[in-house]
């Protein structure tokens, strides 16, 4: 007997200081359960786009740097196995490393300013600046044209 999948996506997220820093920059949870003072859990329900940040240090420094764009994935969809996201995600965009996690970061900045959600964008946009950054080209501007025809193509499904 196959066992039931759950349909909500939980991601682990932690703080220890100057240690470990596991964060969300983006998503918005149905649900957060605090387990104690270091960890939570967010619970996303399927479909639902967010950003988890990953910060590692020890005694000499950054040890790992890592961010991730994820969709929950729906109960009869595949996923992908990620640490700490159960029962997995879909990675829209990895990024690894100080360099890459900051041109990232900035990316969201700029979706931000125009008045852009990032749980709003297109997957194609996540998934082509994650192309370019293991491509090692300019990362692509998004833009509200862009978004408008995301959405006008959206309304048509």
């Amino acid at each position: 007997m196959a066992s039931q999948r759950s349909t909500r996506m939980r991601v682990s997220l932690a703080f220890v200081k100057d240690r470990v820093n596991v964060w969300l920059r983006f998503g918005q949870p149905t649900a957060e359960i605090v387990l104690d003072r270091w960890r939570r859990v967010a619970m996303f329900t399927p479909g639902t786009v967010c950003c988890r940040v990953k910060w590692i240090g020890n005694d000499y420094g950054t040890a790992l740097w890592q961010l991730l764009v994820m969709q929950a994935p729906t109960p009869f969809e595949d996923a992908q196995r990620v640490a700490g996201v159960l029962p997995g995600a879909r990675i829209l965009l990895r990024a690894d490393g100080e360099t890459q996690v900051k041109a990232v970061l900035a990316v969201i900045d700029a979706v931000e300013a125009l008045g852009i959600n990032p749980c709003t964008v297109a997957d194609t946009y996540w998934r082509t600046v994650g192309n370019r950054l293991s491509a090692h080209q300019p990362l692509p501007v998004y833009t509200v044209e862009r978004h408008a025809a995301h959405l006008a193509r959206e309304a048509l499904r």
